[in-house]
């Protein structure tokens, strides 16, 4: 075999097996020690980045069987849809997710559909930092209608606001923001609710203005999105890029955010379970949802 012949295989090979593992789809399970000492614990399933287009049906059946885990509490940190008729194919994906208690706040591509971009730009790109007001161009997909069909099931909006919810005899309070990548969120001075059973905030992309902001306020568990976990990664090296300020070690799963003098908060970013339909592959990163296993701890630090 020609030596060149060699690099190109290998190319395709990567290419094939990158494209087969945007359907390799998987639940990870997290346990978070975050709950008051003795708690029982709790389970939230956190969903993101399904960028849903109207023939994934393999995707639409494998949401529809999340159900069956059983949650507590679903947290949606958006870009559900990747087409203008995908608002049907959500719904009956989440389908008996809906009926359960929940929460949302939205990303771009809740409120605009993808276009194609250099994938060379978008991984030398740096943080990916929105400016604020520089997507000019017309909201095309039916980001209204989705928030009515969502709040009609029950789920609760965040869009820059909080709330709280009585969750498996808890009470829970709740602090969103509109997506950060589109410069859309509205940060308040208002600190998290201490005479809740346990506070959260909820996020689309997880800027460190936002985590910042809420750790500060106390808030003990911060989830988000946007990062896709890097999308393609590195064996050994991990993600590649963020599209945010985070940095690349805490693209995907759990891990602490600490302002200097602050207690740390917990932050799970959830590798999501899609892709831009322009670039729909994946590298070492599985699209996914996730569990969260919420429990107390002891005296002696250990999960309860």
């Amino acid at each position: 075999m020609r030596p060149l012949l060699w690099p190109v295989l290998a190319a395709a090979a990567g290419l094939a097996y990158s494209v087969a593992e945007t359907r390799a789809f998987t639940v990870r399970h997290v346990t978070v020690p975050v709950l008051a000492p003795g708690s029982a614990p709790l389970r939230v399933l956190h969903l993101s980045d399904t960028h849903m287009t109207p023939d994934q049906h393999r995707k639409q059946q494998w949401l529809s069987g999340l159900a069956e885990l059983e949650p507590d509490l679903v947290v949606n940190t958006g870009d559900n849809l990747s087409h203008v008729d995908a608002m049907p194919s959500v719904l009956r994906a989440y389908g008996d997710l809906l009926d359960l208690p929940g929460v949302f706040v939205f990303g771009s591509n809740d409120y605009f559909s993808p276009v194609r971009k250099n994938p060379v730009g978008y991984l030398t790109g740096g943080t990916g930092s929105a400016i604020r007001g520089a997507w000019r161009r017309p909201k095309d997909l039916p980001f209204a209608e989705l928030r009515a069909a969502f709040g009609q099931r029950g789920w609760t909006d965040l869009t820059n606001r909080h709330d709280t919810l009585q969750i498996a005899g808890r009470r829970l309070s709740f602090v969103g923001v509109d997506d950060p990548h589109l410069g859309y969120d509205v940060l308040d001075d208002e600190p998290a609710d201490t005479t809740a059973d346990l506070a959260i905030g909820v996020a689309h992309a997880p800027y460190l203005r936002v985590l910042d902001r809420w750790n500060t306020q106390s808030y003990p568990l911060i989830l988000a999105g946007h990062t896709h976990g890097g999308q393609l990664r590195i064996p050994f090296y991990g993600a590649l890029v963020t599209n945010c300020d985070l940095d690349r070690a805490r693209a995907r799963g759990l891990h602490t955010h600490q302002v200097d003098g602050h207690a740390p908060s917990w932050l799970h970013v959830s590798a999501g379970l899609g892709t831009s339909p322009y670039t729909p592959v994946r590298f070492a990163c599985r699209p996914e949802a996730t569990l969260l296993t919420l429990t107390g701890i002891d005296s002696s630090g250990s999960l309860t």
